[in-house]
């Protein structure tokens, strides 16, 4: 099960992620309680080891300003959470990053993994990073290939979460925090744990 731990903002968030296990770390760049300024990113991005992919998570920032914060940073992905057309992410075709789509499930939600140019599909809450659980009954179709479940993961529910909506991965983020923007460390090792079963 591919873990992405998403909103970390120290040096000690990342080892311990690195630590436990995780396949990607998420450093969040627009305004929230989460968020991280270009330095603070480059910084954590380089303590992060090769084989654990570092992406910048953007929301409501034009595509190309969040192209030139991914390169600035030294991030491998750019993650355009909400509402990004198909043009967003054909700005950001050429850049040497990987591309995350990350939205809300509606009725017109495609589902289809590499639809708008993207190498991974994360479908959200409606309310990303609010830790909001969303009704998994909605999803009627699962996408095919590397996609990603979030909203309302925590360490008690991620497991049971898995068996029913048989995702590819899963991605977190208050549901390891202590407060709003604080990651606990104990609960990401056993987030970790507990969506691979261990």
């Amino acid at each position: 099960m591919y873990v992405k731990l998403c909103g970390l903002r120290t040096e000690a968030d990342v080892a311990v992620a690195v630590d436990a296990g995780a396949d990607a770390v998420g450093f969040v760049f627009t305004p929230s309680a989460r968020q991280v300024d270009l330095d603070t990113a480059k910084r954590l991005v380089a303590a992060v080891p090769p084989g654990v992919l570092t992406v910048g998570v953007f929301a409501g920032v034009p595509a190309s300003d969040a192209g030139d914060l991914a390169v600035a940073a030294g991030v491998g992905a750019v993650q355009l959470h909400g509402d990004y057309p198909r043009e967003a992410f054909a700005e950001l075709a050429d850049l040497p990053v990987d591309l995350l789509r990350a939205t809300a499930l509606r009725a017109d939600t495609d589902l289809r993994v590499g639809a708008y140019g993207e190498r991974y599909l994360l479908l959200d809450s409606p309310i990303p990073g609010s830790g909001h659980r969303w009704e998994l009954d909605t999803l009627a179709t699962r996408p095919t290939g590397p996609w990603l479940l979030a909203g309302g993961l925590d360490v008690a529910n991620v497991a049971d979460t898995i068996t029913r909506a048989q995702p590819w991965g899963v991605d977190v983020s208050s549901g390891i925090e202590s407060s709003r923007g604080v990651k606990d460390h104990g609960l990401m090792r056993d987030f970790v744990a507990a969506a691979r079963g261990r």
